[in-house]
């Protein structure tokens, strides 16, 4: 090997190792978000809320602690939120297990291809695209407005563009999160677990919605 390939070689491993810390947590997380899936299923009345809200205070948390060092106490915080967000989409997930399976399964499949793909784009892009974090917010907030609105004003296809126009943000912020991953240290890999587990949680719940056939 060449001393200018064996310099690129050990330049580009700290970045392929926190790629493949970061997926490994994501997969953890995941794994805990099935569970509390299943842990949830039977979950009534608001506890969903409650769940959900827990588990808001568990991202903000692990961030906190992240930031101050604390690695063990973010980890453990992570694997909280995975399970806690699990438990807040338990009774709609478990509700299309039983009424649609196709849409639960053509969800998964969907969600792998489409992160997968859009993931991969993002890492190959060179350039820093974190700008586009500001613009992504107020896209989100923005959505929240619309999922608000529909909850009380029935729109004909209002569900379906409302799905649509998620998988449009969602998507970019899955190419943004994974472009962070070039040039992010080892001390960002569980923020950046939680924020690509969120990208990926919320592409399979609006691909539900566009599956189901309700």
């Amino acid at each position: 090997m060449s001393s200018v390939g064996y310099a690129e070689s050990q330049s580009a491993s700290p970045t392929q190792t926190l790629f493949g810390r970061v997926m490994a947590l994501v997969a953890l997380t995941v794994g805990f978000a099935t569970l509390g899936v299943y842990l949830g299923r039977n979950l009534g009345g608001g506890l969903w809320v409650v769940a959900w809200l827990l588990a808001l205070g568990c991202l903000l948390g692990l961030n906190v602690a992240n930031a101050r060092g604390n690695r063990q106490l973010a980890l453990g915080l992570l694997l909280a939120f995975g399970l806690l967000m699990g438990a807040s989409v338990a009774t709609t997930v478990n509700y299309y297990s039983a009424t649609d399976p196709t849409a639960v399964r053509q969800a998964f499949g969907a969600t792998a291809l489409f992160v997968g793909g859009l993931g991969a784009g993002g890492y190959a892009i060179r350039r820093d695209l974190s700008f586009l974090y500001r613009t992504l917010f107020w896209l989100l907030l923005a959505l929240i407005a619309a999922g608000l609105v529909l909850v009380f004003v029935r729109i004909p296809g209002g569900y379906t563009v409302y799905a649509i126009a998620g998988l449009a943000i969602f998507g970019l912020y899955t190419v943004v999160d994974f472009n962070r991953l070039r040039r992010a240290g080892t001390d960002e890999a569980i923020p950046l677990a939680a924020g690509i587990f969120l990208d990926i949680l919320n592409v399979f719940l609006l691909f539900l919605r566009l599956f189901a056939r309700e």
